[in-house]
């Protein structure tokens, strides 16, 4: 009988087996190497490795170690690169890969896209541009940081946000720890002469000269966040003629402050008029540098008021001109509008779907009436965490016409009474959201509301978490005096 024949034919041979990948292997083994996984699929891919070895009449014994043989170096860096994209994020978020030789540290660094960069030293001595040369998103906030304080006294880290540093317990003025608008304005031209495909950039205290330098040479940037910002500065924001998102940050109570007035918000109307989105914090201003913005901006489809410091008031019967806007966010705002004007210059928003309100102050009256009636054709309305909406301020927003859904968390003072009377009017409500309003009791619910909800598409209903976190344990024995389970044998 022939080997061939001996040869065992059943399918669950081990002969018949699929080879496994590869790939497979290494990914299941995280203590083999990487490297020695590339090198051995090279090594088994050579010819040599097939053929036969030839005899010879002399037998050289060389002490040669091809275990220490870099065998990745024949692989071309375009494979290479697709070879790491393949990696798990578990291993692709660390610095494993770069720390294996230089050249993969060069790859690893054509890899990366995004930073937050922590010493602005390192943008001035055009490392950043040379290590990293295909970034598309940097934040320098927190690098913009003095990184030279003083250690004598006692430090303090300070975060908002997501910048943070460390101030001295002695300081009374933080923007002494801020970088001089000048280094600022160097670091920004390094950086626009190196990173022609930058699309988002975080800077604070810029200057004029150092948005223009940069975007002399960043044509594509889309998203820019400009903080301590000032009128001057967004003179140079023309240049940027290709943004789409914009976050200016003028003054921030506690760490430092800078204007933003209509004339500012007026360069801006001008200068971007393709902006889709736009966030003002710390800004002020008035009717016309909204009215402005919403005349020139004709695609700007979401605006952001943060901390507005507004305090000549009518910017809600500017939101009239913005024919495309369809999200309204009210953020962190201790007032809405402090002098809204005649009723009859309150006019409608035309495309407004949605209205956001967030940790905002609503004792005002007849500010959140102007806002009510502005946003009067609204689908969604979300009210989180503010204070001061009590049954009355509630019941202005009968005027809303067509809400689809609500959503209202945190608002400890409404009560049933005051939420059923309000979402009654609402003829479309489908869906409702009512969450930690402590004031609204399961108990209190008529049988017109309970009529309401058995009609909604969607219901999530937990507006006292106490009564319901007791339900839930009820019968686990947990709250019960613990004398009882250490009773002595």
């Amino acid at each position: 009988m022939s080997f061939r024949e001996k040869m065992p034919t059943s399918p669950k041979s081990p002969l018949r087996r699929r080879r496994s990948s590869w790939t497979g292997s290494w990914l299941n083994h995280p203590t083999t190497s990487f490297k020695e996984v590339v090198s051995a699929v090279i090594q088994a891919q050579s010819p040599r490795s097939t053929s036969k070895p030839q005899t010879s009449d002399f037998d050289f014994n060389f002490d040669f170690d091809s275990s220490k043989v870099d065998r990745t170096l024949s692989l071309p860096d375009s494979l290479l690169l697709r070879i790491l994209q393949k990696l798990p994020d578990s291993q692709n978020n660390n610095n494993d890969v770069s720390l294996v030789c230089k050249r993969w540290l060069s790859l690893q660094g054509r890899r990366l896209r995004t930073l937050k960069l922590l010493d602005y030293d390192f943008l001035l001595s055009e490392k950043l541009v040379s290590r990293f040369p295909k970034l598309t998103s940097i934040d320098l906030s927190n690098a913009c940081m003095n990184p030279n304080p003083n250690p004598n006294p006692p430090r303090i880290l300070l975060c908002h946000k997501s910048t943070s540093c460390h101030v001295s317990s002695d300081s009374s003025n933080w923007e002494e720890n801020l970088l001089p608008s000048e280094v600022i304005d160097r670091g920004l031209r390094v950086l626009g002469r190196g990173s022609c495909d930058l699309l988002n950039l975080v800077v604070t205290n810029a200057t004029e000269l150092g948005l223009l330098g940069l975007a002399e040479h960043c044509s594509d940037l889309q998203e820019l966040e400009l903080r301590k910002c000032n009128d001057n500065l967004l003179r140079g924001i023309a240049a940027c003629e290709g943004l789409r998102v914009l976050r200016l940050v003028g003054s921030v109570e506690g760490l430092y402050t800078s204007s933003v007035s209509d004339i500012g918000l007026t360069i801006l109307a001008q200068g971007c008029k393709g902006l889709v989105k736009l966030e003002l914090s710390g800004c002020e201003g008035s009717f016309d540098g909204i009215k402005a913005i919403g005349q020139c901006c004709e695609v700007l489809e979401e605006l952001t008021v943060c901390d507005h410091k507004m305090d000549d008031g009518g910017w809600l019967a500017a939101l009239s001109y913005f024919g495309s806007l369809k999200r309204l966010r009210v953020l962190s705002c201790r007032k809405i509008d402090s002098s809204p004007g005649p009723e009859k210059m309150l006019r409608s928003c035309p495309g407004l779907e949605s209205l956001e309100l967030v940790r905002s102050c609503l004792n005002d009256k007849e500010g959140l009436r102007a806002l009510f009636k502005v946003c009067d054709g609204v689908k969604r309305v979300y009210i989180q965490d503010c204070w001061g909406l009590d049954d009355d301020s509630f019941s202005l927003a009968k005027a809303f016409r067509k809400v689809r859904f609500v959503s209202l968390e945190g608002c400890s003072v409404l009560t049933t009474g005051g939420l059923e009377s309000v979402i009654l009017h609402w003829e479309e409500l489908e869906s409702m959201r009512v969450v930690s309003c402590k004031n609204i009791k399961d108990s209190e619910i008529s049988p017109a509301l309970s009529s309401l909800f058995s009609l909604l598409k969607e219901l999530t209903w937990r507006p006292d978490t106490r009564s319901h976190l007791s339900s839930k344990l009820e019968g686990a024995g947990i709250g019960k005096r613990g004398g009882k389970f250490f009773k002595k044998r």
